[in-house]
């Protein structure tokens, strides 16, 4: 069983990249956003635009960073995936060095994080790399998160290990198709609801762990036949 899980609105309680926007970008951040929504600009633009905007200290960055909350569940969802050796991915369109600095401060910084990657400086200017990009992303988005299950599967040792993909936003729309798994929430379930998409909706990380613990269970049972 491999674990996919979304960031932003999903295992962080807010989306942070607009949050730290919103406290520190100059305000030309939201007419970027607007030029998304119309289509104008696709994710991945809108991103490195927005980034290229925010400014403050490394210090500033880290106070706004550091009022985050994560999902109720998440932390012991964590230690349950461990304590079943399961692997458990982060895999976002936000920014690593935001999702670093917060899994970090609740001890879970040992996490993998697939995620634009921030470099530059307060001083010298922040911008954005976006090395898991892919050309023709349905999403358009920095993070192409199709192209990391394809790399997931690539690398699985047995063929019908099941991808589990856990979500909540248009990000994540793409990859859902291709879990065997799906667990969504807010536009992610919506979008699953409307194309008939076997899905489980969920609120917190505790009704996650409680469901993939029974699927686990059942594979185990199968395997030991």
């Amino acid at each position: 069983m491999r674990i996919f899980c979304d960031f932003d609105g999903t295992i962080a309680k807010v989306d942070t990249t607009d949050l730290v926007l919103t406290r520190l970008a100059e305000p030309a951040w939201e007419e970027l956003e607007e030029r998304w929504t119309r289509g104008e600009i696709t994710a991945a633009e809108c991103m490195r635009g927005q980034v290229a905007l925010i400014g403050g200290d490394d210090a500033a960055l880290d106070a706004v960073l550091d009022t985050v909350e994560l999902a109720d569940g998440f932390s012991e969802f964590v230690a349950w995936c461990q304590a079943n050796a399961l692997s458990l991915t982060v895999v976002s369109d936000g920014v690593d060095r935001f999702i670093s600095r917060i899994l970090g401060r609740h001890r879970l910084g040992h996490l993998p994080v697939i995620a634009n990657h921030l470099v530059g400086s307060a001083e010298m200017g922040r911008r954005l790399e976006q090395p898991w990009s892919r050309a023709g992303c349905a999403a358009g988005s920095g993070v192409c998160k199709c192209q990391v299950a394809d790399k997931s599967d690539e690398r699985a040792s047995d063929p019908g290990d099941l991808m589990v993909f856990i979500g909540d936003g248009r990000s994540d729309f793409c990859v859902s198709s291709r879990a065997d798994l799906l667990f969504a929430r807010d536009k992610l379930a919506a979008y699953a609801r409307s194309r008939a998409m076997p899905h489980h909706e969920f609120s917190d990380f505790h009704t996650i762990t409680t469901t993939l613990a029974a699927a686990h269970g059942r594979l185990a049972r199968r395997a030991a036949i």
